[in-house]
C-alpha cells in the first residue's frame, strides 16, 4: 500500500462506505462542539474539583449526558420567540393531534415521544460523514396549539405555523400527530409558491386519498384534500409502501381517478431501492418546483413500529427505509413531517427512535448533498 494520495495513511481493509466515513470524519470541524462546551461551563458552572475532565460543567447544558436535561429535539435550543425562527437553518415544530384517528389514539403524544428518545442521539452520523451540530443551526419551536375537539381549527393552526416557518426560510420539520395533518402542512407550504407547483413523496402503508372517513376529514383523507389545492397536482403525488388489508377502496378509487402513483413494498424491493427512489423523484419533481416529504412510520413492518395507530405486517425493513430516505434527500426538499408515532402503544421507544432516525437521516443527507447548510 502506498500513501502518496492517502494523507490519512488509511489501510486497505475498510469497506467502501466505512472508508468514506473514516476519511470524512477527519475533515469535520469541532467549532460548534467547542462553543457548546464553553457555553456549558459559563452557564452551568465549572465542575466539582474532583472531576478530571474540565469540559464537564456542574449543571448539564449540552448533549451530555444523554439522559439528562430538558428534552427538545436533539437537545437543540428551545426558541420561545418563534418570530426569530428565520435565523436558523432548521425549525422543529410539534403537531400534537390525534383527533383525525379512526382506530386507536395516542399520536398527540408523538412529539413528546420523539423528543424524549432523540436525546439518545448525537449530531454525528458515521456513514453519512456529517455532523449536524457543525453544519446546521437548529431550533425547537415547541408545539402548535392544536384544538382537540375541532379538526378544522387544528388544520388552520398547523397550516399557519408551517406557513410561518416556511416563509422565514427555515426548513420545517413537523413532529406528528396523526396523518390528517398532512393536508394542513402542505397547505402551509403551497400558499407561498404562487403559481409554482408542489410535489409530495408519501411513505405509508395506506393510501390516505379518500374524501371523507366517518363523515370527516380524518387521517385517511389528507391527500384527497391536499391535491385539491390548485398548485398541488395529484399527478405529482407518489405513494411508497402501500399495501396490506387496510387500504380503503374509496381511497384507491380516488387515487386511480386522479392519477396518483403507487409503489408497493414488493415493487420497491423487486426493482431495487435505488430504482424506486429514482422513479419517486421523477414523479414528484415532474414539472414541480418543490417537494414535500410526508413519512408515516407505519410504512415499516409492524415488528419495528408497534407504537402506531394502524400497524400492518409486510412493510419495509428499517435499512430499506433509511436507504430510501437518503436517496430521496439527494434532491432538495421543502420540508418533512413524520407522523403516526403513538408512544402509548410503543415498546422501548423503538417507534419514536425510528421517527428520530428518519429525520436525522433526511437532514444529514440534505447537508451531504449541499441542499441545507449553515446560514451566515
Amino acid at each position: 500500500m502506498t500513501h502518496s494520495h492517502n494523507p490519512l495513511h488509511l489501510h486497505d481493509r475498510y469497506g467502501p462506505e466505512a472508508r468514506y466515513a473514516v476519511e470524512a470524519e477527519a475533515s469535520l470541524p469541532t467549532t460548534r462542539w467547542e462553543e457548546e462546551v464553553a457555553r456549558g461551563l459559563e452557564l452551568g458552572l465549572p465542575a466539582a474539583d474532583s472531576l478530571r475532565d474540565r469540559t464537564i460543567p456542574t449543571f448539564s447544558r449540552g448533549e451530555l449526558p444523554h439522559f439528562a436535561g430538558i428534552n427538545t429535539f436533539l437537545k437543540a435550543p428551545y426558541l420561545e420567540d418563534v418570530r426569530k425562527c428565520g435565523q436558523f437553518d432548521v425549525a422543529i415544530l410539534g403537531a400534537p393531534f390525534d383527533g383525525g384517528t379512526t382506530y386507536r389514539p395516542g399520536t398527540r403524544f408523538g412529539p413528546q415521544g420523539i423528543r424524549k428518545i432523540s436525546a439518545l442521539y448525537g449530531t454525528y452520523s458515521f456513514e453519512l460523514g456529517v455532523d449536524l451540530r457543525e453544519s446546521l443551526t437548529i431550533a425547537d419551536l415547541g408545539d402548535v396549539f392544536t384544538i382537540p375537539a375541532n379538526i378544522e381549527k387544528t388544520f388552520d393552526q398547523i397550516a399557519k405555523a408551517v406557513s410561518h416557518v416556511y416563509a422565514s426560510g427555515a426548513f420545517p420539520v413537523v413532529l406528528g400527530g396523526d396523518h390528517s395533518i398532512g393536508y394542513a402542512t402542505v397547505r402551509g407550504v403551497a400558499e407561498h409558491l404562487g403559481s409554482k407547483k408542489l410535489g409530495i413523496i408519501h411513505f405509508d402503508r395506506h393510501v390516505d386519498t379518500q374524501e371523507y372517513d366517518l363523515d370527516e376529514r380524518m387521517h385517511t383523507t389528507p391527500w384527497f384534500h391536499a391535491t385539491n389545492i390548485p398548485n398541488v397536482p395529484a399527478t405529482n403525488l407518489v405513494q411508497i409502501g402501500i399495501g396490506g388489508w387496510q387500504a380503503p377502496r374509496p381511497g384507491v378509487k380516488a387515487g386511480r381517478e386522479r392519477g396518483t402513483t403507487i409503489l408497493t413494498v414488493n415493487d420497491c424491493v423487486e426493482m431495487g431501492i435505488e430504482e424506486a427512489a429514482r422513479r419517486a423523484l421523477e414523479v414528484a419533481w415532474d414539472g414541480a418546483d418543490a417537494v414535500w416529504l410526508s413519512f408515516d412510520v407505519d410504512c415499516l413492518d409492524a415488528a419495528f413500529v408497534p407504537g402506531t395507530g394502524w400497524p400492518e405486517p409486510g412493510g419495509f425493513l428499517p435499512r430499506e427505509v433509511l436507504k430510501f430516505i437518503q436517496l430521496i434527500a439527494k434532491e432538495p426538499l421543502a420540508g418533512i413531517e413524520v407522523v403516526e408515532c403513538s408512544p402509548p402503544y410503543d415498546c422501548s421507544d423503538i417507534t419514536s427512535l425510528m421517527a428520530t432516525r428518519v429525520i436525522c437521516d433526511t437532514l444529514g443527507s440534505l447537508v451531504r448533498n449541499g441542499h441545507l447548510g449553515r446560514r451566515p
